[in-house]
């Protein structure tokens, strides 16, 4: 689903609100860059390939103990869905212990990163970003909540577990588990109820 919303109630100018639901049937598979795996590719900037983009969403089962793939020039972050957790240490040097559902590591692309399984696999959300064009500000909620969001220029939201109530000034919808919310929109007011789930908000560098 798909939908522009012109609304002239929030500023002297129009306002224009572009939002859509990616489905699961939308997702990609595409294999690792170590070759040794594959990535379910949820979204990326236009125009972005695997060995140019601005911004990339994916989720990846972890299986084995291994070395990540090298994305110099990104930023990644790591936020733990499923399973008893991942150990990563990053030059042999840092550590980031990621064993609660939602939990988040920041690391950098170029850093030769081993992950050590808990014991069991696990499946993670992946959020990269160019560290020439823009950021990314990652929120996630594990317990009930009745969030307000102030939408920036690009917002995703991610049900990780169950479904969301979404409402989008005057728009409600239903975000089903597994699916994803793109909004692109101008200090546009977004209410969220529901547990498990993603926020994640792209900032282009100026």
């Amino acid at each position: 689903m798909e939908l522009t919303i012109i609304d002239n109630s929030l500023h002297s100018r129009l306002n224009v609100i572009m939002f859509k639901i990616i489905t699961p049937d939308q997702y990609k598979t595409i294999p690792w860059k170590n070759g040794s795996g594959n990535t379910t590719e949820l979204a990326i900037s236009p125009g972005g390939t695997l060995q140019n983009f601005d911004w990339r969403l994916s989720i990846a089962s972890v299986n084995k103990d291994g070395v990540f793939s090298d994305f110099s020039g990104y930023d990644r972050q790591l936020i733990l869905l499923r399973g008893n957790g991942i150990k990563l240490t990053h030059n042999q040097r840092h550590f980031d212990d990621l064993r609660s559902p939602l939990s988040i590591a920041a690391f950098d692309g170029s850093y030769q990163t081993l992950g050590e399984l808990h014991k069991r696999p696990i499946e993670g959300f992946n959020v990269m970003t160019n560290q020439q064009t823009c950021s990314a500000q990652i929120k996630t909620y594990s317990q009930r909540q009745n969030l307000d969001i102030h939408c920036g220029d690009l917002v995703f939201v991610y049900a990780a577990y169950q479904s969301l109530k979404v409402q989008i000034n005057q728009h409600s919808l239903c975000l089903p588990a597994g699916h994803l919310l793109q909004i692109e929109a101008c200090a546009v007011q977004v209410n969220v109820v529901g547990a498990g789930f993603l926020v994640i908000d792209l900032k282009p560098f100026d």
